[in-house]
């Protein structure tokens, strides 16, 4: 071997253990980032020392000056095409927000018994926004109002784009199925700082609201690979979310509702295939219900007052709430549920102590409605909702109060992700993952909700 060519292979294995060096230190970087975000699981202040603080800050400060300004806006009675393109920009010190399809959102808003103002006060109160840092993939950032009440989450482009594009399909969907488990997204919005990249963000309600005896929340995709976080504490005061394979021998016990439920999702997934996406999940917690709640449930009063909430969670359009009938089907079941062997009558106290609801006194005619409501009822697949402020996402069975919706609904069946599904079928072959076509994912999203309630 000539010294040139000595040389040659010298530089050739510097060159390799140069790469080899560079490879390990980026994995050296990832082990060490995806542990430190792992032990930093939950729910933070932003406060001066956060790194996104100066961002949520001026987040709050124009969501603040726009809401303030939409507050004195009329929402229209009926919504045009227009309203659903629209894109108002508004200047305040040196951020520049847009609010998009702002009449679309204040109509559902309305809808869902939000009312402006509670909207702006817990969107922009005193209090720090605080961060929500999750086992998600998502690059995405969460924020919670202080509250608790909303979640803001940062959007990129690609997801603005499509979800505006469907943004009417969206809302024909929340009309037909009022009761439906989709999240309610409530406004979208962009911030452009000096000197950095626009930002878009959304807001929404949150599925776990209240979540203060909430203590175990579940994300759910239906698929097993990937689908484990270790339940083991680590000391933080953190919040983790568990996931399929952590709720292996456990179900969801609602008793008479699990069939409102079954179908609920179903129609929801069959919705999502047709706009050709994956990869959404059902949040899912619970919590013990009190003794007094269980009362309260079976009272003719809270009966009643549920009853109106359920038919008056109607379409943003609306103006004139319904006449108040009660599902036929569902109304012999509740009776059912609470009638007191041999007792003939309500409690006055409207409590609940071992006596129940005669059929009587909730029969169809006692709210007097016609069979056309009936059938309407029927047909937008409606039940009798908790008289809560989160009340689409609660569901209470026998012995627990679930809370449960469906999110994360705006990844595309495209190239990419075509492309990933081949590359899963030959890394894990027989097996459960969860990049597949929208019609597999829906098909096996609503078979776990069957094979997981009672």
């Amino acid at each position: 071997m000539d010294k040139r060519s000595g040389l040659r292979l010298c530089h050739f294995g510097t060159a390799r253990r140069r790469r080899w060096w560079g490879l390990r230190r980026r994995w050296i970087y990832i082990y060490i980032t995806f542990t430190f975000t792992w032990r930093m699981l939950g729910v933070f202040k932003t406060n001066q020392e956060h790194d996104l603080c100066s961002l949520t800050c001026l987040m709050k400060e124009g969501l603040h000056a726009v809401l303030q300004t939409s507050n004195n806006t009329t929402v229209p009675d009926k919504l045009s095409a227009e309203h659903y393109k629209l894109a108002e920009t508004q200047v305040h010190k040196d951020l520049e927000m847009q609010t998009f399809a702002g009449p679309v959102f204040a109509g559902l808003r309305r809808s869902l018994d939000i009312t402006e103002e509670e909207y702006h006060r817990s969107l922009s109160s005193d209090g720090c926004y605080l961060q929500f840092i999750s086992n998600s993939k998502s690059k995405a950032d969460f924020f919670l109002t202080n509250d608790k009440r909303f979640f803001l989450k940062t959007q990129n482009t690609r997801e603005v784009k499509f979800f505006l594009s469907n943004l009417k399909a969206y809302m024909d969907h929340l009309e037909k199925y009022p009761h439906s488990l989709m999240v309610r997204f409530l406004g979208l919005y962009s911030i452009q700082i000096p000197n950095k990249t626009k930002k878009y963000f959304i807001v929404m309600q949150n599925v776990f609201y209240p979540d203060e005896r909430i203590n175990t929340r579940y994300d759910i995709k239906g698929c097993e690979v990937g689908r484990w976080t270790d339940p083991a504490s680590t000391g933080n005061p953190v919040t983790k979310i568990l996931k399929d394979n952590n709720f292996e021998g456990k179900h969801i016990i609602l008793d008479k509702q699990r069939s409102w439920l079954v179908d609920q999702v179903e129609i929801d997934s069959a919705f999502l295939r047709s706009l050709n996406v994956l990869d959404y999940s059902i949040l899912l917690a619970h919590q013990p219900l009190h003794q007094d709640e269980l009362d309260r449930k079976h009272s003719f009063s809270n009966l009643t007052m549920r009853t109106v909430k359920s038919m008056d969670q109607d379409s943003p359009a609306k103006e004139d709430p319904p006449t108040i009938p009660l599902l036929e089907g569902y109304s012999a079941r509740l009776a059912s549920d609470t009638i007191d062997n041999g007792s003939d009558h309500v409690q006055n106290t409207g409590e609940h102590s071992g006596h129940g609801i005669p059929l009587q006194e909730i029969n169809l005619h006692s709210v007097n409605c016609t069979d056309a409501e009936l059938l309407e009822f029927q047909a937008h697949h409606r039940r009798l909702l908790p008289n809560l402020k989160n009340s689409v996402h609660v569901i209470d069975g026998p012995k627990l109060r679930y809370f449960v919706g469906i999110v994360d609904f705006f990844t595309v069946y495209g190239v990419k992700k075509r492309q990933e599904n081949l590359w899963k079928s030959l890394r894990f072959p027989g097996r459960a993952f969860s990049t597949v076509s929208p019609a597999t994912y829906s098909q096996r999203f609503c078979q776990w909700v069957k094979d997981h309630t009672k």
